[in-house]
């Protein structure tokens, strides 16, 4: 074998192979520096921009001339990859404060493509020449370019803290950083707060610092995720667009009018995926989107369909589009050429030393150049107050290097010296040249002393970069964009549900739906109605109840168990449809089927719930007790085998109750002659009841309200509530209806009030919907009135009350 090959492992190889090229990544590519907040090729950028003169207040220079500076003097990398990177520092969308000025098209937050670079110009914005000042002045160490050619800077000295407040994100290999932008504003008073008391507390910090502020505005919730970043280094903040609702003054119709999206967020692509949430259904009742965006802002507006309420619509684009993004925060960067996870205050901190090490460097060479001009000056002082004989002298020399010996020989002057003396012009030396002299002088003493004063004193040196930052923030600072929130509300399902009345019905055979009320449609008293739930032999419409679909329903079977679910997790359904079987919704046997519906709104301490039997038993329990109920359900009441559960309703412990029997009988009591009791409990007599009478239902009525009873051949009644005296639960009560062949037994009684409606539903479905306005006012104990046509139905089987709003 050749003794110049060397035998390796190749497992050795490839790790010494990738390690290099981690970091090289790592270093060279990926992640920005502390002290500047660059990456190699955003410094290289700036820097071929100032060798250039592009400065602000110099004309644009086309972006391929510098694009070619970059890639020829520092970076030798593929041309577009640095317009990418000067496009983006241009884009006042991408960075809070822009460090490149352009003029052109650099493509827009729609995504759009940014025009060729031999069209667009840039310059350095006025900020940016902030990271550059004093690079003259030996404040940085430079280091051969690629090819040896020329020196590049390692590192800018920056006097703004751009790695916080224009932030930085980049993969490198095995780590990532994602650095959020910050207001210029806070971080100053910030670093200002750090360098006062070096022990400030996170808490202290987080005052000033309230969070991040993006440039595309967006409000941030919660400061958790912030408070968790700026600790460890590493968490996570909610971004959530500005959104507010408007109502069009024609028809009422709602629209919502985004005017601000989370940051990084593509306005064409988050519009692409509204209309395709759209188009497959998945979100309803957006009727017209429109991008009314321009130059003076953002305005999506998404126009609703009549009847529909933004904020369901709203909290469901929060929860399937970018209208709400997580934003991962990761404080990782390069300190002393290794990578770091920093928390807040040690970016700070290392700002501040990097600070104090460039005013340090520049004060050095500021101090030099000061003791070199001064012995100049020192020189030309002697030569002023000795003129003639400086002038014999040089006029007697045979040339310049024999002058220049002799004025250091008679006035023991420095080569320098002697040299600035000879170089003099004539005009210096009048009366007023020679006083300008001996000012200079007095001030580079004074200057020199202040710099020797400022490199003995570091309190000196720390009030200079004080002084430095709140002059930056006098210059550049701003107020907040991004609007922090303390806390973020969890978008439920319930929240992306519109709160709208619907009619739920169960039939005998265990099927139940809901459907919105607006399909049941208003007709006269007496008619026909309407076909409604189609159902099979043996089964009927056993309830019919009217609930909103953000309440909770209570189901209550024979066995005396409860049920609960939210209103919107039952099925919706057309009228003829007879939904779905309701053991898909909740866990009950075979042999269990509902006898009793209610619904309430909330699970309030204060409240209760109070139950009928058939046999006219009655109890009250709290309503709290069934807020932690299991999916079994809970045994509410302990029911005899010849005894059912008839109706339930939810009460405020102070009511007036009214029990109807099927035979036309009524008892009006006072609810607090039933005390809560235990849910084993069976209960107490309500009403006695007569051989063959039973409970159909039971109300809450009140004074002034008229009573509503109707039977089973679709006759009615209201009669008002004061006709029926009070009376002590228990008692055989008094008429409310004569039951006679013509109109039947009763099916239920309802309290009503004049502007309320009413749906009827028969037991082969079909349904009628009117106002109770048309019902005339009868004494107690009447037939009533017509309120339906049977025709071939058997009889009413469902009574539903929809209340005024």
């Amino acid at each position: 074998m050749h003794t110049s090959v060397v035998t390796v492992p190749i497992e050795e190889e490839m790790k010494k192979s990738y390690l290099d090229y981690a970091m090289s990544t790592i270093i060279g590519r990926a992640l920005p520096d502390i002290r500047d907040g660059l990456k190699p090729v955003h410094r290289r950028i700036l820097y071929a921009m100032y060798e250039l003169n592009n400065t602000h207040d110099k004309p644009y220079k086309k972006s391929a001339r510098v694009v070619g500076d970059v890639i020829g003097k520092f970076h030798p990398h593929g041309d577009q990859a640095v317009y990418d990177a000067i496009t983006r520092m241009v884009q006042d969308f991408s960075l809070r404060y822009p460090l490149v000025d352009g003029q052109g098209n650099f493509g827009s937050i729609d995504g759009d493509a940014p025009a060729a670079m031999r069209y667009t110009e840039v310059r350095l914005s006025r900020i940016a020449e902030e990271t550059l000042k004093d690079i003259e002045k030996d404040t940085v160490l430079f280091k051969p370019n690629y090819d040896e050619s020329i020196l590049e800077p390692v590192v800018l000295p920056s006097k703004i803290p751009n790695l916080l407040i224009n932030g930085s994100s980049g993969i490198a290999v095995g780590m990532a950083t994602n650095i959020p932008p910050h207001n210029l504003t806070e971080i100053t008073n910030g670093i200002i707060a750090y360098i006062d008391n070096p022990d400030i507390t996170l808490d202290e910090l987080i005052e000033l610092i309230p969070g991040p502020d993006f440039p595309t505005k967006g409000i941030i919730f919660g400061r958790q995720g912030i408070r968790e970043a700026y600790e460890t280094g590493k968490g996570h903040i909610i971004l959530r667009a500005r959104a507010k609702v408007e109502k069009h003054k024609k028809d009422g119709r709602e629209s919502i009018v985004i005017s601000e999206i989370p940051y990084q967020v593509n306005k064409t692509r988050l519009i692409e995926n509204i209309v395709e949430l759209i188009n497959t259904k998945r979100i309803e009742g957006i009727a017209n989107i429109k991008d009314e965006s321009n130059r003076e802002g953002m305005r999506i507006v998404l126009e609703l369909k009549r009847g529909e309420m933004a904020i369901p619509i709203l909290n469901k684009l929060y929860k399937h589009t970018q209208l709400q993004t997580t934003f991962g925060i990761i404080l990782l960067t390069i300190v002393n050429n290794q990578p770091k996870t920093l928390n807040l205050k040690s970016l700070i901190a290392e700002f501040v030393n990097f600070r104090k090490e460039i005013i340090t460097k520049r004060s050095i060479f500021e101090l030099n150049k000061a003791l070199e001009r001064l012995h100049i000056l020192e020189g030309l002082k002697i030569a002023l107050d000795n003129i003639d004989e400086v002038i014999a002298m040089i006029k007697k020399a045979q040339n310049t290097q024999e002058a220049k010996t002799s004025l250091m020989d008679r006035f023991n002057l420095s080569e320098k010296q002697a040299t600035s003396i000879l170089e003099m012009r004539l005009q210096r030396l009048t009366s007023l040249e020679r006083t300008k002299i001996v000012n200079e002088y007095n001030a580079t003493e004074v200057e020199i002393k202040r710099l020797q004063q400022i490199l003995a004193d570091e309190k000196l040196l720390l009030n200079i970069i004080k002084q430095e930052l709140t002059e930056i923030n006098n210059k550049y600072g701003d107020e907040r964009l991004t609007e922090i929130v303390d806390w973020l509300p969890e978008i439920t399902t319930e929240d992306m549900i519109k709160e709208e009345e619907v009619v739920v019905t169960i039939t005998y055979k265990g099927y139940i739906k809901r459907t919105p009320v607006d399909q049941y449609k208003h007709q006269a008293r007496g008619g026909k109605g309407k076909i409604g739930i189609i159902v099979k032999e043996e089964d009927f419409v056993d309830h019919l109840y009217v609930a909103s679909t953000h309440s909770y329903i209570i189901f209550f079977t024979n066995t005396g168990k409860a049920h609960i679910v939210k209103v919107f997790n039952i099925t919706e359904a057309q009228m003829s449809s007879r939904g779905k079987p309701i053991v898909n919704l909740i866990n009950i046997d075979k042999n269990e089927r509902i006898t009793a519906v209610t619904h309430v709104k909330e699970f309030s301490e204060n409240r209760f719930l109070f139950l009928a039997t058939k046999k006219g038993q009655v109890k009250k329990v709290t309503l709290d007790s069934l807020k932690h109920l299991r999916s079994p359900g809970i045994r509410v009441i302990s029911l005899p085998e010849d005894d059912g559960l008839i109706s339930v309703l939810e009460t405020n412990g102070q009511n007036e109750l009214m029990i109807a029997t099927k035979k036309g009988m009524s008892i009006r009591f006072k609810e607090t002659d039933v005390r809560p009791m235990g849910r084993v409990a069976y209960g107490i007599r309500g009403i006695k009841l007569k051989k063959d009478d039973e409970v159909v239902s039971i109300e809450v009525v009140s004074q002034d309200c008229n009573v509503f009873t109707v039977t089973e051949k679709a006759y009615g009644k209201c009669a008002p509530c004061s006709e029926y005296r009070l009376q002590t639960r228990g008692g055989s009560g008094i008429i409310n209806v004569r039951c006679r062949e013509k109109n039947g037994e009763v099916v239920s009684l309802k309290e009503l009030s004049e502007k309320d409606e009413v749906i009827l539903v028969t037991d082969t479905g079909r349904t009628i919907r009117f106002k109770t306005m048309n019902i005339p006012i009868q004494k107690r104990g009447g037939l009533g009135v017509k309120l339906m046509d049977l025709n071939e139905d058997k009889k009413i089987h469902g009574v539903a009350v929809i209340e005024e709003e």
